[in-house]
Formats: C-alpha cells, sequence, structure tokens
C-alpha cells in the first residue's frame, strides 16, 4: 500500500507564513503528478496547486504569488509553502499523488493523506 502523511499545518496570523509538508511511502514505484487541495466548511474540496514528476506546476488563480509547490523526488516528498494567508485561507489542506506501485507498475492510482488543519485568524 502507499501512506500519504502531512504535517505542518496551523494557526497563524493573516499576513503570516506556513510550509506544508506530505511524506509518500510504501509500495512505490514512481510517483507522478502530485498536489494540494483544501476544502473549508460548507465548501467543496478545491484544488490549491500540482506538480509534475518533473517540476511543472499549476496553481489555482486564488493562490497564484502567494503559494509555491515543491517536491524532493528522492523523499516522495511535496510541499506547499504559503506567504501572506488570509483568512479564506483556512481549510483543510489535503495532499494527493499519483503513484505506481512495484507490485503492478502498469497502472497509476490516485491517494490521498489524512489532512491537515490551517487556520488564518484575522
Amino acid at each position: 500500500q502507499v501512506q500519504l502523511v502531512e504535517s505542518g499545518g496551523g494557526l497563524v496570523q493573516a499576513g503570516g507564513s506556513l510550509r506544508l509538508s506530505c511524506a509518500a511511502s510504501g509500495n512505490i514505484f514512481r510517483i507522478n503528478d502530485m498536489g494540494w487541495h483544501r476544502q473549508a466548511p460548507g465548501n467543496q474540496r478545491e484544488l490549491v496547486a500540482t506538480i509534475t514528476s518533473g517540476g511543472s506546476t499549476n496553481y489555482a488563480d486564488s493562490v497564484k504569488g502567494r503559494f509555491t509547490i515543491s517536491r524532493d523526488n528522492a523523499k516522495n516528498t511535496v510541499y506547499l509553502q504559503m506567504n501572506s494567508l488570509k483568512p479564506e485561507d483556512t481549510a483543510v489542506y489535503y495532499c494527493n499523488a499519483n503513484v505506481q506501485r512495484r507490485a503492478a507498475p502498469w497502472i497509476s492510482a490516485d491517494y490521498w493523506g489524512q489532512g491537515t488543519q490551517v487556520t488564518v485568524s484575522s
């Protein structure tokens, strides 16, 4: 199996910064795209940012210029640097990864972390 474990969430004042990390472990042959999504109470889960194995990135308009996604392929880890945080960024943040497992490398599947809470106070 594959596990994704997030860390780095917490409470921060508006204008502050946080860095989220997500480490993948388990029966991994290759990790393709990785990303971050978020879900605020009463809202649907939304895409925040994605990054390919080659380092190409994509961001939601609401976070462009404030958030930066990066990854360390040697550590199977994806990061989300969040600057200039706003109260509307408050949500549970989930990482996800598209993974090919060693047991069946011809198949790719999406895996999700358990989520980490980010709260931005005004």
